[in-house]
This record gives structure tokens, C-alpha cells and sequence, in this order.
């Protein structure tokens, strides 16, 4: 009777134990699905943190306010209400051929912002393809100069279309961004070229002046001396320069007379333009 006991006695325990290793590895099982879960949400949430701050940057960018407006008058730009009207605009036609990299890398280590005129013809090698898109991903604004840089007053209007166009459309597959300023070549602007622009959402300029294509001033001292000297200085002046040797060795220069006049450097994202 005894040995009967002892032995059912054996079996409870024996099943007792079996039992309890059985939730210990289903413990550990559910332990280890947890971590895993835990391990995926944790990775899910940092994907939304990201989604979250490049959605705010867009959103930050886009509330941007315009705060001068192009006086067609003379093509500067003036206060819209309250801003310092003491501004002077910095843009660069023909980029980007040899030099408007290194410009760009000057301005970039000085601070102070500018708007890039492209031509397509410049854009049909991968080297650079590439200049473009580190311009802008230093932060500079990119404008149309159109494809092949031609008088446009002497192309019917279907071709004034295609050389903005498809410049647009150029620029568009190597920075991701339409440009938003339009300038002519040779200020050439026809009623046709103007109402292409309107359409692309972008803002027809020209210049107050620029000095840099003259024979006597493709020098540095002399182009920086009528730069900060013209007698066509004033409040809101835009500034027309080129992808020049002598440009890109004047322009430190250039940007530290003007700041030492008291003006400061227009940012482009502060301007109206239809876009």
C-alpha cells in the first residue's frame, strides 16, 4: 500500500516539473516575441520622427513670407512694408561653366545667399550635372537663363518655349526643383517669353547692373571697384554678374564692400515671385 503511494506520489511530481518547464519555455518564448515586437516599433517609430522633422522642414520653408517685390522700373527690388530697404541682390548668369562652383564655395563660407542663372548647354556632361546640384544643395536659388542662351526676340514662339521649358525640365531632373526666376538673355525678353514664365510659376527679372562682361573691368580690382562704386547703387539694386575668372576672384571683395556700405545680401526665398 505504501509503495502504491510513493509511487503516485513519483508521478505528481514528475508532471509537476514537466509543467513547469513547459511555461518556462513558453515564458521565454513570449519573452523573446516581445523584444522583437518591441525591437520593430521602436525602428517604425524613429521612421515617423524622421517623416515628422522633413515634413515640419517643408512646412517651416513654406511659410517663408515674401518680403520685397521686383520694381520693373529698374529692376530692383523694394520693401514690402517694414524690411530693410538696404539690401542689394547677388545673381551669376551662365552657371555653371568653370567658375560658378568656386563662387558659390565663397559665398558659402561668407554667409551671404544668391541666385544662379543656368543655361542647358551647361548641363549636358555628368561633371557638371553634379556642379548644379552641389550649388543648390549648398543652399543657393536656381534660375532659368534658358537652354542654349539665344536672343529670344529672334525665335518664333514654339522654340521661345522649348529653351525654357525644357531648361526647366532639365533643372527639375538633377536638383528636384523647378527653377522659380527667369532671366533673358541679353534682357531680350518678348511678350511670348513672359507669359511661358508666368505660366512655369517663375519671376522675370533683368538687372539694375553689371559690369563684368566689359573688357576694362575683367580684372578684379577694377571690377570690384565699379561694383561697389556704380552709379546705379541703391536700395534693392540687382546685381548681374557671370561664371567669370575675374568674378569668382572678386567677389569676397565684392560682398565685403557692400557689407561694409551698410547693405546687406538679399535672400532670393524672401522674394514674390508666382511660385
Amino acid at each position: 500500500m505504501i509503495n502504491k503511494v510513493l509511487f503516485l506520489f513519483a508521478l505528481v511530481a514528475l508532471f509537476l516539473i514537466g509543467c513547469s518547464d513547459s511555461d518556462s519555455d513558453r515564458t521565454e518564448k513570449e519573452n523573446h516575441k516581445s523584444v522583437e515586437t518591441t525591437t520593430f516599433i521602436h525602428d517604425e517609430s524613429e521612421q515617423e520622427k524622421n517623416v515628422k522633422v522633413e515634413t515640419a522642414k517643408t512646412n517651416t520653408e513654406a511659410k517663408v513670407k515674401a518680403e520685397y517685390r521686383v520694381d520693373k522700373g529698374n529692376w530692383s527690388f523694394k520693401p514690402i512694408g517694414d524690411p530693410d530697404p538696404k539690401v542689394v541682390l547677388l545673381t551669376f548668369d551662365d552657371a555653371p561653366d568653370k567658375y560658378s562652383l568656386d563662387i558659390a564655395k565663397t559665398l558659402k563660407r561668407l554667409g551671404v545667399p544668391a541666385i544662379f542663372f543656368v543655361n542647358g548647354h551647361f548641363l549636358e556632361n555628368d561633371k557638371n550635372k553634379a556642379m548644379l546640384k552641389d550649388i543648390y544643395e549648398m543652399g543657393f536659388a536656381i534660375g532659368n537663363h534658358t537652354y542654349s542662351h539665344v536672343n529670344l526676340k529672334e525665335l518664333p514662339e514654339k522654340e521661345q518655349e522649348r529653351e525654357i521649358i525644357k531648361l526647366n525640365n532639365l533643372v527639375e531632373g538633377i536638383i528636384g526643383e523647378r527653377p522659380k526666376y527667369f532671366r533673358a538673355p541679353f534682357g531680350a525678353n518678348t511678350d511670348h517669353s513672359k507669359k511661358v514664365a508666368e505660366e512655369e510659376k517663375m519671376l522675370v527679372m533683368n538687372w539694375t547692373y553689371g559690369y563684368d562682361w566689359e573688357k576694362e573691368y575683367q580684372d578684379k580690382k577694377a571690377l570690384t571697384e565699379i561694383m561697389l562704386n556704380s552709379p546705379y547703387l541703391g536700395n534693392g539694386a540687382n546685381l548681374l554678374m557671370h561664371d567669370r575668372k575675374w568674378t569668382s576672384e572678386a567677389i569676397e571683395d565684392i560682398v565685403k564692400g557692400f557689407q561694409k556700405k551698410g547693405y546687406k545680401i538679399l535672400d532670393p526665398k524672401l522674394i514674390d515671385t508666382p511660385a
